[in-house]
C-alpha cells in the first residue's frame, strides 16, 4: 500500500507542476497577482507530494519490501541500515526520483524565501522551475517508475552494488545533485528575466546567491566523489578523466564563470546578456551529465541505466529546455541596453577574463567526452581521450587563470593600473620563487614543472593572505582597529580569501601526487616485507573475516620507518556472495602532509600474496582545499547583503521591450 500511495503522490505532483508552469505565467503577463500568488502555493505543494513519494519508497528501502521491483533489485535483508537508505538513490529509479526532489526542495525554498522578490519575476521563476519538474515527473512515470511492482515478491533482493556500499557513495550523490539540480535556478531566473524583460543590478544579486548555492554543493559533491574513487576501487588515483567525472565538472567550470560575471552584472550593469547565456548553459550541462548516465552510451562504475529509450527521453527534456531558452534568448537579447563601459585594466576587465578561460577550459573538457563518443557513433574505430589528452590542453589554458585569481581582486572597479596591482602582490611573487627554487634545490633542478605548480600554489595562498591583511590593514594600524574592521568586512570577503586559498592547496596536493608519487606492486608472503620511499611494510598476517553482507581476506601490514613503528594498516578484498562481486578495501595512513596507501591482491599457489604499495605525497591537500573552496562559499552565502534580500530595481537597469 505504500507503494501505491507513493505512486500517487508522483501523479498528484505532475498534475500539480502542470498547473504551476501554466497559471503563474499567465498570471504575470495579465499582471493577476491571484494567478501569480497561486505559483508559490503550488511549488509548496509540489515539495509535498514528492517528499511523500520520496519517503514511501524510503520505507520500502528500510522495511526490505522486495515486492517493490527496484528494492529487490538493489537491496538485501543483511545489507547494513546506512546502505539500505542509500540505495533508495543508488539505482537508476530512485536517483531519479532524489533529482526531482532537490528540484522540488529548491521552488519551495524560492516561494518561501522569496519574498523580497518582484511577483512577477518570482512568478516567471516558479513557472520555469516547474516546466523542468514537469519533465522530469513525466520521465519517472512513463519510464522509470520506482513503485513498481513484483508478483510473485522474493523472498530476498539482489543487493545493492558492492562499490556502491560505502559512506562516500552515500553522500556523494545527494551533494552532487544539489549542485546539479541547484543550477536549475540560474536557469528559471534567467529565463524568467527573458520573459518578464528586464535584466539588472537586483536581478543578479536575487540569482547569486542560489548559483553560489549550487556551487558550494557540487564541490563537495566532486570531492566526495574523487576520495571515494582514491580509497575504493584501489588503483591509487584521485581523477581519472573519465567521462562521467567529466560530466560533473563541466557545468562546476560553467557554475564558476557564472558565479563571477553575476558580481559583474550586479555591481557594474555589464556582461548581461553573456550572464543570461551562462545560467542556461550551465543548467544544460547538468542535464547533459543526466543524459551520459543514463542513455547507455557510457560504461563505467558511475552509470545507472543502459536504456536507449531512456536516453531519448533525456535528449528531448534537453532540447526542450535549453533549445526553448535560447530561442527566447535571441528574441529577447537584441534589444537589451549596453551596460556601464570599464577599461581594459580593471576588475571587470579581470572577471571578463575568468569567465573566457572557464569557458574555454569547459569546452576543452567537452570535446574531450564527447568526441571519441561521436567517432563511435559514426561507426568508426572506437578511441579514448584520457590524461595525455588534457595535460596538454586543459592544464596550460589553467595556468593564466590561476595567476590571474590573485590579480584580479587587487584591481578597483571601471579603471586601474596594472603596476599599481602587482606591487601589492610582491610578496607573493617573492613566496612563489622562493617556493621554486626550494624544490629546484631538493630536486637537483630535474623537477621543474612541479617547481613552477607549486610556486604557483604560495602565489594563491600568499596573495590571498595578502588580499586579506590589506582589507583589515594588518601591520598598518593597531590590532584593536584590524579587528574592529574585520567586524564590518562583508562576509563574501572573506569568502573570497578563502575560496582562491583553497585552490591554491588544491594546486599543491595536484603537484606533489603527480610529481613525486611512487609505487610498487610485488608478491609477498607473510612475513616478508616491502620497502618504499624510506618506509617498511612487514606483511603480518592475512585471515578470514566475516561482514554483515561480505566474506573477506583482510591483510594485516607493521608499518616502519628508519626502524621505528610508525603504524598498523589492514587492507580486504570483500566478497558479497549475493552479488557475486569482489572488491578491495585499501589501507592508507595520512599525517596531512602524505599518504602510505596499500591493497591486497590476487594469491598465486605458492602461498605469496599480489600487494600494491603507493606513496602520494600531499594528495591530501587535494580534497583539503576542494572542501576549503566550499566552505569559503558557504560563508560568502552567510552575507547578511545575501540574507536581507536585493535593493530595489533600479529604473536604469537593463531594459527590454516588454513581450507580445
Amino acid at each position: 500500500m505504500v507503494a501505491e500511495i507513493g505512486h500517487y503522490a508522483l501523479i498528484l505532483a505532475l498534475i500539480v507542476s502542470l498547473l504551476q508552469s501554466t497559471v503563474p505565467l499567465i498570471g504575470a503577463h495579465r499582471q493577476d497577482r491571484a494567478a501569480m500568488l497561486f505559483g508559490s502555493y503550488a511549488a509548496i505543494t509540489q515539495f509535498a507530494f514528492v517528499s511523500l513519494a520520496f519517503a514511501c519508497l524510503t520505507q520500502a528501502f528500510v522495511t526490505s519490501d522486495f515486492s517493490v521491483a527496484v528494492v529487490a533489485a538493489n537491496s538485501h535483508t543483511l545489507k547494513p541500515m546506512l546502505y539500505k537508505v542509500s540505495g533508495v538513490w543508488g539505482n537508476h529509479e530512485g536517483s531519479m526520483l532524489l533529482w526531482v526532489f532537490i528540484l522540488a526542495i529548491f521552488g519551495a525554498a524560492v516561494a518561501a524565501f522569496g519574498r523580497n522578490l518582484p511577483e512577477t519575476l518570482k512568478a516567471n521563476t516558479l513557472a520555469v522551475q516547474s516546466m523542468i519538474s514537469l519533465g522530469f515527473l513525466a520521465f519517472i512515470l512513463f519510464t522509470s517508475n520506482p513503485f513498481a511492482r513484483l508478483d510473485p515478491a522474493p523472498l530476498d533482493g539482489n543487493g545493492l552494488n558492492p562499490i556502491l556500499q560505502d559512506p562516500g557513495l552515500a553522500f556523494h550523490p545527494p551533494f552532487l545533485y544539489l549542485g546539479y539540480v541547484g543550477f536549475s535556478i540560474a536557469f528559471s531566473f534567467s529565463a524568467a528575466a527573458l520573459i518578464e524583460g528586464k535584466v539588472d543590478a537586483s536581478w543578479a544579486r536575487w540569482v547569486r546567491p542560489w548559483v553560489l548555492a549550487a556551487w558550494c554543493f557540487l564541490t563537495i559533491g566532486i570531492t566526495l566523489g574523487s576520495a571515494w574513487a582514491y580509497y575504493t576501487l584501489g588503483w591509487g588515483g584521485w581523477w581519472f578523466w573519465d567521462p562521467v567525472e567529466n560530466a560533473s565538472f563541466m557545468p562546476w567550470l560553467a557554475g564558476t564563470a557564472l558565479l563571477h560575471s553575476a558580481l559583474v552584472v550586479e555591481r557594474r550593469n555589464a556582461l548581461v546578456s553573456w550572464t543570461i547565456l551562462l545560467g542556461i548553459f550551465t543548467f544544460t550541462l547538468s542535464l547533459i551529465g543526466t543524459f551520459l548516465v543514463r542513455s547507455g552510451v557510457l560504461t563505467s562504475v558511475h552509470a545507472f541505466a543502459t536504456d536507449p529509450a531512456r536516453g531519448v527521453f533525456i535528449l528531448l527534456l534537453i532540447v526542450a529546455a535549453t533549445g526553448g531558452s535560447l530561442i527566447l534568448y535571441a528574441i529577447r537579447m537584441p534589444g537589451l541596453k549596453s551596460g556601464s563601459p570599464f577599461s581594459i585594466v580593471s576588475r571587470e576587465a579581470g572577471l571578463t577574463l575568468n569567465n573566457v578561460i572557464l569557458t574555454v577550459a569547459c569546452a576543452t573538457v567537452f570535446l574531450g567526452t564527447f568526441y571519441p563518443l561521436i567517432v563511435d557513433l559514426m561507426g568508426r574505430d572506437k578511441i579514448s581521450v584520457g590524461p595525455p589528452y588534457y595535460n596538454m590542453t586543459f592544464v596550460p589554458i589553467m595556468i593564466p587563470l590561476l595567476i590571474a585569481m590573485s590579480v584580479g581582486p587587487m584591481l578597483k572597479w571601471k579603471r586601474d593600473t596594472l603596476r599599481e596591482a602587482l606591487d601589492k602582490l610582491k610578496p607573493a611573487a617573492i613566496a612563489a620563487g622562493v617556493a621554486l627554487l626550494v624544490v629546484l634545490g631538493i630536486t637537483f633542478g630535474k623537477n621543474i614543472a612541479a617547481g613552477l605548480a607549486i610556486a604557483l600554489a604560495a602565489w594563491l595562498v600568499v596573495g590571498s593572505l595578502i588580499n586579506l591583511g590589506m582589507r583589515l590593514r594588518i601591520g598598518q594600524v593597531p590590532l584593536g582597529t584590524s579587528l574592529g574592521l574585520a567586524r564590518t568586512t562583508p562576509r563574501s570577503f572573506f569568502g573570497l580569501v578563502l575560496a582562491h586559498a583553497g585552490m591554491g592547496l588544491t594546486v599543491l596536493g595536484i603537484a606533489g601526487m603527480s610529481a613525486w608519487a611512487t609505487e610498487t606492486i610485488q608478491m609477498v608472503r607473510p612475513g616478508g616485507t616491502i620497502s618504499l620511499s624510506g618506509y617498511d611494510l612487514k606483511f603480518a598476517s592475512v585471515n578470514n573475516v566475516p561482514g554483515p553482507n561480505y566474506d573477506a581476506e583482510r591483510a594485516v601490514f607493521n608499518v616502519t620507518r628508519n626502524g621505528r613503528f610508525v603504524t598498523v594498516l589492514e587492507t580486504e578484498r570483500r566478497f558479497y556472495p549475493v552479488r557475486e562481486q569482489q572488491t578491495t578495501v585499501a589501507g592508507i595512513r595520512t599525517n596531512l602532509l602524505s599518504n602510505i596507501y596499500v591493497v591486497i591482491g590476487e594469491p598465486d599457489k605458492k602461498g605469496a600474496w599480489q600487494v600494491r604499495l603507493y606513496y602520494h605525497p600531499l594528495v591530501p591537500w587535494i580534497w583539503l582545499g576542494a572542501l576549503i573552496m566550499a566552505l569559503g562559499g558557504f560563508v560568502s552565502l552567510s552575507d547578511r547583503r545575501f540574507r536581507v534580500g536585493a535593493p530595489a530595481r533600479q529604473k536604469t537597469g537593463a531594459t527590454l521591450a516588454p513581450a507580445e
